[in-house]
């Protein structure tokens, strides 16, 4: 605000303080207002640069704690896990497997996941069988083929993970990274254009 003398009367010599708007009629206060243009493309490019980081968050940070990732492609052990979930393995020592716990093994090449029926110690293999299997696998799994036990699973995720494990997938997330940057770049030249102007006028 602005403070100006200005005369108590006219017969006496005296001055007062009077106190008087700084704001002069039709001038316009409080902060610039941000235009809708910027604000969309910071907001979008956000967005795409977030969707990315929790897309891969699933198939990476399991592993950063040395847990282990697959797809699940048939229905062996449905209800329980149906096709189509991504099942996350950690690893266990053989002697530490129960009764209807749920192991990941190797076999002829492949990742099998099936509910353990029985675990012979002495023999050193495990009795296995698919939840939705009427009988028990043929084959005992040797200790030697156990890659772990399941800690969890996420349904439906599995195809995420075949899209971003493809090249195709790869290729399109680098472009929505770049997309994603460089509309956040684009927002911050037009609010820096748009603060010129205002300042100039």
């Amino acid at each position: 605000m602005v403070f100006a003398f200005v005369p108590e009367t006219e017969e006496k010599g005296t001055y007062i303080m009077k106190e008087q708007s700084s704001m002069q009629p039709g001038s316009i206060s409080g902060k610039r207002s941000r235009k809708p243009l910027p604000a969309l493309c910071r907001f979008i490019g956000t967005f795409v640069l977030v969707a990315i980081i929790i897309a891969f968050l699933p198939l990476t940070l399991p592993r950063v704690v040395g847990w282990e990732v697959y797809e699940v492609v048939s229905g062996s052990m449905e209800p329980e896990i149906p096709v189509g979930s991504v099942i996350y393995v950690k690893s266990a020592e053989p002697e530490e497997i129960g009764t209807g716990d749920i192991i990941a093994f190797q076999k002829n090449g492949s990742v099998i996941t099936h509910r353990v029926v029985e675990n012979r110690l002495e023999e050193r293999e495990f009795i296995t069988k698919g939840d939705a299997n009427r009988t028990e696998d043929m084959t005992p799994v040797a200790y030697e083929s156990l890659v772990g036990k399941e800690a969890f699973h996420i349904p439906q995720v599995g195809f995420l993970m075949t899209v971003l494990a493809g090249t195709a997938g790869k290729v399109y997330v680098v472009f929505l990274a770049i997309g994603g940057v460089m509309l956040r770049m684009f927002a911050g030249i037009l609010e820096r254009r748009e603060g010129e102007k205002e300042d100039g006028a």
